[in-house]
């Protein structure tokens, strides 16, 4: 296991089962099948926090006591004190800009370890941009007239002569929304990285959408994102959001009225 002390206490933000254990933020549905991103995550940290001034931080992972980076499941990452949870949408939006920037260079070609993930998020992500979304909604029939109206959408957005290309795929943060800190210096702190290969708009329009859902952030926000290929990115985000959400509040999506 890791080499973690003190009294073990709950985290907020994310997914909401992160625990503190003394300098380490213990995280749990990890395997050693996504070790790949710790390297990456790692040289990345340690070149941000390196920067003068710092704009950027991203949290630091932390092996086990046997060297691997998971252990039963979980896996750390190195406790920063003294922050708080970013709400503010503006700086989620700048925080994403700036992280994917950086992901574009540290990773140019798309790593095939993403092609093992199994989880319910990567299987929603790959029925939403393979076009199978209806058939994986399948199974869950409260979700089929939504998922079929938003699909339906993509499907129309096909048929206009609007720009609908999203732009070229890259390594980003699928989940940022609820996943960004801010240190004592106000300086953004990513946490809990979810690896996808994907547009950059496409990860923004999740955050965005996570932001307007869960942090409170106007539903007017969701404005800039109703044609063109904005349009398509918040499509296939709430697509990808109800096929893993997991129970779904199918009223609180049909209530944006995005399709």
């Amino acid at each position: 296991m890791f080499a973690a002390e003190g009294v073990l206490e709950p985290l907020p933000g994310g997914r909401g089962t992160s625990w503190r254990a003394g300098d380490l933020v213990l995280s749990p549905g990890h395997d050693e099948s996504e070790a790949w991103i710790a390297p990456i995550q790692a040289r990345l940290a340690v070149r941000l926090d390196e920067a003068v001034p710092r704009s950027l931080r991203l949290a630091l992972p932390v092996p086990a006591r046997d060297g691997h980076l998971t252990a039963d499941g979980w896996a750390a990452t190195r406790f920063e004190p003294g922050t708080t949870h970013c709400r503010d949408l503006p700086t989620l939006r700048a925080t994403a800009h700036l992280l994917h920037a950086h992901l574009a260079t540290a990773v140019p070609e798309r790593p095939s370890q993403l092609d093992a993930r199994d989880d319910r998020w990567a299987v929603a992500d790959r029925a939403t941009h393979d076009g199978t979304a209806e058939q994986a909604a399948a199974a869950r029939p409260h979700l089929r007239d939504l998922v079929g109206t938003l699909a339906a959408g993509l499907d129309t957005d096909l048929d206009t002569d609007l720009d609908t290309d999203l732009g070229r795929e890259q390594l980003v943060h699928a989940d940022l929304a609820g996943n960004v800190l801010l240190d004592a210096d106000g300086i953004p702190f990513v946490v809990d990285f979810s690896p996808a290969w994907r547009s950059p708009l496409w990860a923004e329009a999740v955050c965005v959408l996570d932001a307007v859902l869960w942090l409170r952030a106007p539903v007017a926000a969701l404005d800039e994102w109703r044609t063109g290929a904005p349009r398509r990115a918040m499509l296939r985000a709430a697509l990808f959001r109800v096929l893993s959400d997991d129970p779904c509040d199918v009223a609180r999506y049909e209530a944006l009225g995005l399709s």
